[in-house]
């Protein structure tokens, strides 16, 4: 462990770092690494910074204070809202060889007295430079991670006390085990035969609690994710064929956007586009999120949750999206390994939950009930 850094409160620390730098990012020698996190991440920062410096590699850390998106959407202009990225924004997602992004906020509320129309300004500003950033990742030109260090803030959110919420965090991604890089290919052997088996299909149906939702997907590719894009990790995701999706799906989960929660979320598809969005509580977001640009009412992502570890709906998507058993739906972006062609400046997750009988048919067959696949 990293001596003088006091706030290295846990030994597992060290072992995410390891992870995070040696199996997610892959960093060799030479590599320019850029770390990008809250303050309140330090503890993980330092720790990445020095498992990078050991490689050989050339780290830099880009710190940031959480209320500074607070004080932006409360003083920025319409024209600020809608500038370009900064030329700090721009290096780190077009001249490193690697980027790590840790989720390290102290208040997850901060922007959620912010005008809808504030965030779609700023969302359209980034969209060219989003498209760069996952050219550069489909690519294999550079590599990225994100991921997230417990603070008091997520904890809260969660329903969580911080020391439980911490050992909720960690033992997500494994780190209790003795060898957690050994567990994550285990997990990346299991989840490449279901994605090898995906790929044979073409038509797909979801069917759960009023939810009856049909897409193609022939030529598309089911992504394994095991640990190299998020971590913790846990699912297999495809980007539909954009005009195929028909059918309705309600999200069991609230939708949180910004801090903003949109609780109990309708979604009704024609030819591929959203033409039908209810909500029990948020729609006057949703509809704004829907009308970011053109590709906002098309699905960017469909994916399968399957990590066993995650069982508690905590605000996050970064974990809830991975719970096993349930399935997803993001608005918006495509992620080009998927082969999605779908472009937007938002990507949106929403959540299903099949636990309680949930189905998926692939072409005609059922492959998956109550929250696991058939053939895995």
């Amino acid at each position: 462990m990293l001596k003088g850094a006091k706030k290295l409160y846990d030994p597992r620390l060290s072992k995410l770092a390891h992870l995070l730098v040696n199996y997610s990012l892959g960093v060799k020698k030479g590599d320019q690494l850029a770390v990008i996190g809250s303050v309140n991440a330090q503890p993980l920062m330092l720790e990445v910074y020095k498992e990078a410096l050991v490689i050989g590699a050339l780290p830099d850390l880009l710190p940031s204070f959480s209320e500074t998106s607070e004080l932006y959407f409360k003083y920025a202009s319409d024209e600020q809202l809608q500038a370009p990225p900064s030329p700090i924004e721009m290096a780190s997602r077009t001249s490193y060889d690697a980027l790590l992004t840790i989720q390290a906020p102290s208040n997850v509320k901060s922007l959620s007295q912010v005008e809808p129309a504030k965030i779609t300004l700023s969302r359209r500003a980034g969209t060219e430079l989003s498209k760069i950033f996952w050219q550069r990742m489909s690519s294999g030109e550079m590599r990225w991670c994100g991921t997230l260090y417990p603070t008091q803030g997520l904890a809260q959110e969660a329903g969580m006390g911080y020391y439980e919420y911490a050992d909720f965090v960690f033992k997500a991604g494994l780190l209790d085990a003795d060898n957690p890089e050994a567990e994550w290919l285990k997990i990346h052997d299991q989840q490449e035969r279901v994605s090898a088996e995906m790929d044979q299909r073409k038509s797909f149906r979801i069917v759960s609690e009023d939810t009856d939702l049909r897409f193609q997907a022939a030529g598309r590719h089911w992504v394994n994710c095991d640990g190299k894009l998020n971590f913790p990790d846990g699912e297999v995701f495809t980007g539909p064929i954009e005009d195929t999706v028909e059918g309705h799906i309600r999200f069991s989960f609230p939708g949180i956007y910004g801090g903003k929660e949109i609780e109990d979320i309708r979604l009704t598809f024609e030819r591929g586009k959203v033409v039908k969005a209810e909500a029990a509580k948020g729609q006057e977001l949703l509809h704004a999120l829907l009308d970011t640009d053109a590709g906002s009412r098309y699905v960017g992502e469909i994916a399968v949750g399957t990590n066993p570890g995650i069982t508690k709906f905590s605000k996050n998507m970064l974990f809830d999206e991975k719970i096993g058993g349930t399935v997803h739906l993001a608005l918006g972006r495509s992620i080009p390994m998927s082969f999605g062609k779908n472009e937007s400046a938002i990507h949106w997750d929403m959540l299903c939950d099949m636990r309680q009988g949930g189905e998926i048919f692939a072409d005609g067959e059922l492959i998956y009930k109550a929250g696991k696949f058939l053939f895995a």
